[in-house]
């Protein structure tokens, strides 16, 4: 079972209608299991995953 260590939460917006209505809805973050060097399980959101990527490659 992945370990959820994201700290983020989703958005909440409003969907207008043509008459102005205003419906809350919520966005939720596009979360996904990642394997660490390690070999465990993590949680991550895409962006998290895209920034580890890219702090690999540089270092």
């Amino acid at each position: 079972m992945a370990v959820n260590i994201s700290g983020r939460k989703g958005n909440v917006k409003n969907i207008r209608s043509h008459a102005l209505n205003a419906t809350k809805t919520k966005q939720n973050v596009n979360l996904q299991v990642y394997r660490l060097e390690d070999g465990t399980k993590v949680r991550l959101s895409a962006k998290e995953i895209r920034t580890l990527k890219k702090n690999e490659k540089a270092a």
